[in-house]
């Protein structure tokens, strides 16, 4: 069953009733209520927006991904759950212990699969993208000579032109390639636990100072489906250089959006679980591919 994603902006009081979310308005005029079982994210956006501990308690023991925003209204924490699969201590160790050679195979799929789904990307907008499928077709285990960088570059001055600089703080779509990013990253930290796996110990990210290393490798294929809504966004505000309510509500609808995987369309969502399974079993020895969708034009 497809989750639902839920967006607060406005100061509410959250509680537990039943299994129910309970939201309240803060002038208790008016109460809603949401089965738990049917949320796989909250976005909290409000500085005034109170909770119950008890009610994160069951969030948490049913692995529904609690986002909190900073003062900027951009997603800045979450709420993860360390116990959601039943033989965590086993892949953990089994994760612990993978082989590099094994890792940098895992990579190898990995920028593949993205820089594949960018090739697309570039042709469903009308660019010519030959370039990026022989980069695909040439990535090395580990990807040594850097394919990734190579076709980022060319991907990013095709799409949206050779003014444009992929930034954090650089000039729009940025804002709404930041916010997609930032959600997608959640979605994938939330899939991995769901998996039994452990966020922070990536295959081929290791700063020391991130906690979600594994996040930012699993979800580099994933990008293009954020970059395709974040373009189609845009165009539905034109000009608007900062994120609106409404923005966000349009980039909300990531975790929905159709996605082909073992050539079956699946929400995103659904799609990144298929996703973080079949990394367990190359962890566990089962396997060793790792799957992936493939962006497909509209």
């Amino acid at each position: 069953m497809l989750k639902r994603t839920l967006f607060f902006s406005n100061p509410y009081r959250l509680s537990l009733r039943d299994c129910q979310l309970v939201i309240q308005s803060k002038d208790q005029l008016t109460t809603q209520t949401v089965p738990v079982e049917d949320i796989g994210f909250i976005v909290l956006d409000h500085p005034q927006i109170s909770f119950s501990m008890k009610l994160i308690e069951f969030l948490n023991n049913h692995n529904v991904a609690v986002i909190f925003c900073d003062s900027r209204h951009m997603p800045s924490s979450m709420l993860l759950n360390l116990e959601s699969h039943s033989l965590q201590n086993e892949l953990f160790r089994a994760q612990v212990n993978a082989s590099e050679p094994l890792k940098k195979n895992l990579w190898k799929q990995t920028i593949e699969a993205k820089i594949t789904n960018q090739a697309v990307m570039l042709e469903t907008y009308g660019h010519k993208a030959h370039d990026l499928r022989t980069y695909a077709k040439s990535v090395k285990s580990g990807d040594i000579e850097n394919r990734e960088g190579l076709a980022a570059r060319v991907y990013w001055n095709r799409l949206l032109g050779k003014e444009f600089y992929r930034d954090r703080f650089g000039p729009a779509p940025n804002h709404l390639l930041n916010y997609g990013y930032i959600l997608l990253r959640s979605a994938v930290a939330r899939a991995l636990s769901g998996s039994g796996l452990l966020p922070t110990l990536g295959i081929h990210h290791h700063n020391r100072y991130n906690a979600f290393c594994l996040a930012d490798d699993i979800m580099e294929p994933y990008r293009p489906y954020v970059d395709q809504l974040a373009l189609t966004t845009y165009a539905d505000f034109p000009g608007e250089q900062e994120l609106t309510k409404e923005m966000k509500a349009s980039m909300l609808k990531l975790m929905a959006i159709d996605v082909v995987i073992n050539e079956t369309m699946r929400p995103l969502m659904v799609a990144l679980s298929i996703t973080t399974a079949s990394l367990s079993r190359c962890f566990n020895g089962e396997s060793r591919k790792i799957t992936y969708p493939v962006l497909s034009k509209p």
